[in-house]
């Protein structure tokens, strides 16, 4: 059985005109489509502790755009826990591409040895898109050969029956596990349970379920999943979602949101203060962007990052800036976030 998760008492957020004042919004390019995207915007925050990040996706409402920001805070405001390692390996990330492109993509990062392929894409036709899935994957298997490490992610984008079916097709490719095959824990379980009946081994990940439960202990009381996927920003910081990982009693992977190389950071610090990785993290997804906020951006490097914070140049702060109608977008955004996190607090104090 789970832990009960630990208190994690919140930061205080400064006032939110001190948070505009060193807020600077960006938009940048990526080199594929991705989650439905072909550029990414964010908020750099410019704190006393260094940068901070706040890029909730754009369906997120103020409640849950408030984590990402108790995130961003963290990180600029009061920095995060000592690190165990010094380097963190991560995998490569295979967009729904056709498979003639696969090399290309897993050529962006060098020396990685596990790759996280897309499945499941929104839009297309079940069984149009379960051929093109599989011919994907596989595609990975013969880059990476046998020895390399593959694993799918489905975004919630099937049912039990269909994600039956899909993984019985995919697992003689050799998968270590798939992520968020299902929408709900509820289906997750009863998935597992009947892969476990026809004998098809694929360990299921936990994503959405867990950085968007408001118990995010429950996977593995229900025994819905064999891994949980842990995300600094929707877990509301390193600290918080540390807690997390080490209450679920699971093993944990890192993962990162599209972040760019200052939310990649944030990701390598909680990486860095977990007791155990066993696994290579979700970490190395600044090679899907042609553009950056670092100098020097997080890429992968045989196969891993170095683990520390990064300053956002000046220069490319301003390459970077995102359109004015945009920048006041995410203002407004940042001040629904702050309202959402502050009245949680004060209801917190009323009980």
């Amino acid at each position: 059985m789970p832990a009960a998760l630990p208190e994690v008492p919140p930061f205080d957020l400064p006032p939110v005109q001190e948070l505009l004042e060193r807020a600077h919004v960006v938009r940048l390019p990526l080199r594929r489509r991705f989650r439905g995207l072909l550029e990414r915007e964010a908020v750099l925050l410019d704190g006393p502790a260094g940068w901070g990040e706040f890029a909730p996706f754009l369906e997120y409402g103020p409640a849950e755009a408030g984590r990402w920001l108790e995130a961003g805070v963290e990180a600029a405001w009061h920095g995060w826990p000592a690190p165990r390692r010094d380097r963190v390996e991560v995998n490569a990330t295979v967009p729904a591409v056709p498979a003639h492109d696969v090399p290309a993509v897993l050529a962006a990062f060098p020396g990685c040895r596990t790759a996280k392929v897309k499945v499941a894409e929104a839009g297309a036709d079940p069984a149009t898109r379960l051929r093109e899935d599989v011919a994907r994957v596989a595609a990975v298997r013969d880059v990476l050969g046998p020895s390399g490490r593959v694993r799918v992610d489905a975004n919630a984008g099937w049912g039990v029956d269909e994600a039956e079916r899909a993984l019985g097709e995919l697992a003689p490719l050799g998968l270590e596990y798939a992520e968020q095959p299902c929408a709900t824990l509820e289906e997750m379980a009863d998935l597992r349970r009947r892969l476990a009946a026809a004998g098809t081994v694929v360990p299921l990940a936990a994503d959405e379920s867990v950085r968007k439960a408001e118990d995010p202990l429950r996977v593995a009381g229900l025994e819905a999943a064999d891994v949980v996927v842990v995300k600094v920003a929707p877990l509301r910081g390193v600290r918080p979602a540390l807690a997390v990982a080490q209450a679920c009693g699971l093993p944990v992977v890192v993962s990162s949101a599209l972040d760019t190389s200052v939310g990649i950071a944030a990701g390598t610090a909680l990486a860095a203060a977990l007791p155990e990785l066993p696994f290579a993290c979700g970490l190395g997804t600044a090679a899907l962007l042609a553009a950056d906020v670092v100098v020097a951006p997080l890429l992968p490097t045989g196969g891993a990052l170095p683990v520390g914070a990064v300053t956002a140049d000046p220069d490319l702060l301003r390459r970077s800036r995102a359109p004015q109608d945009r920048v006041r977008h995410w203002h407004e955004r940042l001040r629904a976030a702050h309202a959402a996190v502050t009245s949680a607090a004060d209801h917190r104090r009323d009980r």
